[in-house]
């Protein structure tokens, strides 16, 4: 099987997964309690944060461990809105973002909150202007994805976070579920966001893990609430192993970015150039200078279920457009912010790349990917 869907999920990397049983058979004691299994637990949970914590440039205490990336968003969101509410309840977001932030926003503005939904231009590019425009004094939230998880859009976060902390007080929040591993993520100073969301099933780690992490001590109200771990902000027994795996993958996916981000570059140009000879025959989605690891593109006329049933026979898994929402038949909120001809809107897919992806992989789907078009188009039978 050739998987090129991994952007929904990825396989998890051996190492990790060897981390991961390692630390349950020897550190499986509570990392709150005060006997010496206890505290050998939070000294392995205290390392695997203060690696994270490098690697982001910020310090151990501004690390929250979360279940993943969708926990991260609403804690973000829901958190960072509770306690900076009498500052004012004005959002601002872009219309593309992930549902965990769409969904969250929606239900701050039945409390009250006034949302502003940030626009996109054909490429998937916010306008820093409308940024400028709808920034007020009341803003309390911006929350702009780095990478839009269905085209692979970069959005332009350093400049961004240097309007946002130029006009106002606003905590700038970023989506770096689908860039970090890939693009360079983390604190800059007043040139970079003040809080990061990251997940681990992304990066080759476990499912059920992630992180939110802030520039400077967390102004978040507690979003679980109990015995006061992680800081009094998320209650509940912390589990040193997937926070000891997401450190592990977290490590692997920046030492070898560079390796990765060359291939994925590689194979992104040589689709663009191979989709070329379909002519109008394919829309693709995704910007030349989007990130490398995404690749969506349309086939007029064909709903994307069908093409993906037609490579899944012969091995090559991919997907149309996110996975939190493919199961549902209405066209993509994203499709619709990009303005698209309508007769490519319902046969979108996406490829993305992994770490396990070979030269051989991107070989075999313009192989089969051309067989299929002839196949649909009734130019040889099946």
């Amino acid at each position: 099987m050739i998987y090129l869907d991994n952007s929904a999920t990825t396989k998890p990397h051996e190492d990790v997964l060897k981390t991961f049983l390692a630390v349950n058979e020897q550190y499986f004691a509570n990392p709150a309690s005060i006997h010496r299994a206890g505290v050998e637990s939070n000294a392995l949970l205290t390392k695997a944060r203060e690696q994270l914590a490098n690697i982001l440039h910020t310090e151990e205490k501004n690390i929250l461990f979360t279940s993943g990336g969708t926990e991260s968003n609403n804690a973000a969101i829901f958190g960072l809105a509770k306690s900076s509410n009498f500052r004012g309840k004005h959002i601002i977001t872009t219309e593309i973002e992930h549902p965990s932030i769409l969904e969250a926003v929606k239900r701050l503005e039945e409390e009250g909150y006034e949302i502003d939904y940030l626009k996109v231009n054909k490429y998937g590019i916010i306008s820093l202007e409308e940024l400028k425009q709808k920034l007020r004094k009341d803003t309390i939230i911006v929350s702009i994805m780095h990478v839009n998880n269905e085209m692979g859009a970069i959005q332009p976060i350093k400049e961004a976070a240097q309007i946002i902390h130029k006009q106002c007080q606003a905590m700038f929040h970023v989506d770096a579920i689908q860039s970090f591993g890939k693009l360079p993520v983390l604190f800059e100073g007043d040139e970079g966001p003040d809080v990061i969301s990251v997940s681990g099933h992304k990066i080759h780690g476990l499912k059920g893990s992630g992180l939110l992490a802030f520039r400077k001590k967390p102004q978040l109200k507690a979003f679980i609430v109990g015995g006061g771990q992680e800081f009094g902000l998320r209650s509940g027994t912390v589990p040193v192993p997937q926070a000891a795996a997401l450190a592990k993958a977290a490590r692997l996916a920046v030492e070898n970015m560079p390796v990765h981000v060359q291939n994925y570059k590689k194979w992104s140009a040589e689709l663009h150039h191979f989709f070329e000879q379909f002519d109008q025959e394919v829309y693709i989605l995704s910007p030349k200078d989007g990130a490398p690891h995404i690749l969506s593109f349309s086939v007029k006329g064909l709903k994307g279920e069908i093409l993906i049933n037609a490579l899944q026979k012969r091995d090559i898994i991919v997907s149309t457009s996110s996975a939190c929402s493919s199961k549902q038949t209405k066209t993509s909120h994203v499709v619709e912010a990009l303005n698209i001809d309508s007769r490519y809107k319902n046969g979108v897919l996406r490829l993305s790349f992994g770490t396990n992806n070979t030269d051989e992989d991107i070989a075999a789907f313009k192989k089969q990917f051309s067989v299929v078009m002839k196949e649909l188009k009734g130019e040889i039978t099946q």
